[in-house]
């Protein structure tokens, strides 16, 4: 081994002695300290880059660069960002787990999936947006109120209104009041329902009012409404004769009514109720004197008191009512007066019903009345004694099928007895209900029917058996506009004279509801009165153009 180790030395040894070249070290240049690792040149000085000089061969005519720049770059031109750059969101080759945003209270959360082929839904990383300076000034809003507390269930949606032009109403105390008035004016071709028809301009005001309690137990309603027709012209007699119509044809209207409850115990309740009722004889009626000034106007003021018991499914119902009636004297023509003490009674009665919860939404019931009138004049101007008693007897039901088709309907006998044996039972067939077909949510169907028998003052009548049917559609064309068309039959038995009277009206409405507080309503109407006596039967059209104000 040392041999062939000095053998090797010697030679360059040799080689040493023989070279007269002076030895020179390394120069320190840049390239030595270069931050490329393994490498002395810079990629930029590299003589292997491309430049973009003319002088290169590779560059076509058509490259306008300048000389000494670079290339451009293709780094920031490729479509799938790095992994470096992912962030939160995006794709990441290296499958690092993503941080969750944080949100700020009432900021919605993303529903895309970040992922291959999804978009990403950017989010802001400060605040969602400034507040306006109406609300700079208002604290932001509680977690629990937006919703964004961790495990909290979903808030429930509030119900959409029915009737988004309705009265709103006004609390005072624990009562919900409702208040409207009605303005309009129109033309009535022939207000007083006579043969002869006489047509007159006419204005109306109808107030209203209701009043609902607002109360864990117990309830109290209250239900007003008023009306007052003014026509602008008279009908004073002609050719010295009487006229059947009076003079001043201005007539007032009132209903309303008062209704409590008052709940002793779960299954017992006591019921009461006051109801009034303002009006006058209608226009063409046998009952109307010839040769008035105006019309002389009735009241009826009366109340009904009883209670309700509650057996399971069966319910026992029972009440004491009591009403009087009253005219006021007749005003003539020719200055005088006559009184109307004939047509005063007062009437005493109870009725009692029974009804029982067959199947749900389905109630059906019997209800008995009984009552006396007495009035405060034993004869009348015809020399009749019209005291009596009388009652009714009817079956029906109460149903609700899906809030489709509500309401009651029965069917019964009515019968009445007079003290004077000149008159006549007074008798006939009794029908009274009111259902409400709800076809569409935008059309709805109503169906009603009424009997009474009414006193009258016509010589040798025991009474009038008054049937009323009616049917009315409304449709909502729109939210704010609404078309109504209604349908009246009526009949008007004379029973103890031949007399039969049938009445017929036809009437459309069209309503513009502006606002909630303000709606415009157009009314045309068609009146017709056929009676078996000659010289009775009459026909009018109304035309009628108004407003209605209602909170």
């Amino acid at each position: 081994m040392r041999v062939t180790a000095l053998r090797a030395v010697l030679p360059c040894l040799a080689l040493m002695l023989l070279a007269r070249s002076p030895l020179h070290a390394q120069t320190l240049t840049p390239d030595l300290f270069s931050p490329t690792r393994d490498a002395f040149v810079r990629p930029s000085d590299s003589p292997l880059r491309r430049r973009a000089d003319k002088s290169d061969p590779l560059n076509g005519p058509g490259v306008r660069r300048q000389a000494g720049s670079l290339a451009n770059s293709r780094v920031s031109q490729i479509d799938v960002a790095a992994a470096s750059g992912a962030s939160g969101s995006g794709f990441d080759s290296l499958n690092r787990p993503r941080k969750n945003k944080k949100l700020y209270p009432g900021q919605a959360k993303s529903t895309l999936l970040a992922g291959v082929g999804k978009p990403v839904l950017a989010m802001p990383t400060g605040r969602l947006s400034m507040p306006t300076s109406e609300a700079a000034h208002t604290p932001p809003i509680a977690p629990a109120m937006a919703g964004t507390v961790i495990g909290q269930p979903p808030r429930k949606r509030l119900k959409i209104d029915d009737d988004p032009f309705g009265a709103v109403g006004d609390y005072a105390g624990s009562f919900l009041i409702r208040s409207a008035l009605e303005l309009g004016g129109g033309y009535d071709s022939n207000p007083a329902r006579i043969t002869l028809a006489k047509g007159s301009p006419f204005y109306v005001v109808a107030p209203e009012l209701l009043a609902v309690s607002d109360w864990e137990r117990h309830a109290v309603v209250a239900d007003l409404r008023g009306s007052f027709t003014g026509y602008g012209n008279t009908f004073p007699s002609t050719n010295g004769t009487i006229a059947s119509a009076p003079t001043s044809l201005d007539r007032p209207d009132f209903t309303g009514h008062i209704d409590g409850r008052l709940d002793v115990s779960s299954d017992t309740r006591l019921m009461a109720q006051l109801r009034l009722r303002v009006a006058t004889d209608n226009p063409g009626s046998p009952n109307i004197q010839a040769g008035l000034a105006n019309y002389p106007v009735y009241s009826n003021l009366g109340g009904t008191f009883g209670a309700d018991q509650t057996f399971n499914r069966l319910q026992l119902s029972a009440g004491g009512t009591i009403d009087r009636t009253a005219y006021t004297d007749s005003k003539l023509t020719d200055g005088t007066s006559t009184t109307n003490d004939d047509r005063n009674f007062n009437q005493y009665g109870g009725v009692g019903r029974v009804s029982y919860d067959l199947l749900p939404g389905v109630k059906p019931f019997g209800e008995v009345e009984g009552d006396s009138r007495l009035h405060d004049l034993q004869f009348d101007r015809n020399g009749y004694q019209r005291n009596s008693s009388g009652g009714y007897a009817k079956v029906g039901s109460s149903f609700e099928f899906s809030r489709l088709l509500t309401g009651e309907i029965s069917a019964g006998y009515a019968v009445r007895d007079y003290v004077d044996p000149r008159l006549n039972r007074l008798q006939g067939l009794l029908v009274a209900s009111s259902l409400v077909w709800t076809a569409t949510p935008l059309t709805t169907a109503k169906f009603s029917s009424t009997t009474s028998i009414d006193e009258t003052v016509v010589p040798g009548v025991s009474g009038v058996l008054t049937h009323i049917y009616s049917v009315e559609v409304d449709h909502d064309f729109r939210r704010w506009l609404t078309a109504i068309g209604k349908f009246t039959y009526g009949t008007y038995q004379y029973q103890g004279d031949n007399r039969f009277d049938r009445t017929y009206a036809v009437a459309g409405d069209l309503i513009y509801k502006m606002t909630r507080s303000f709606w415009i309503k157009a009314t045309l109407r068609r009146d017709v009165l056929n009676s078996n006596i000659a010289g009775a039967s009459s026909a009018s059209t109304v035309m009628m153009l108004g407003v209605r104000m209602q909170n």
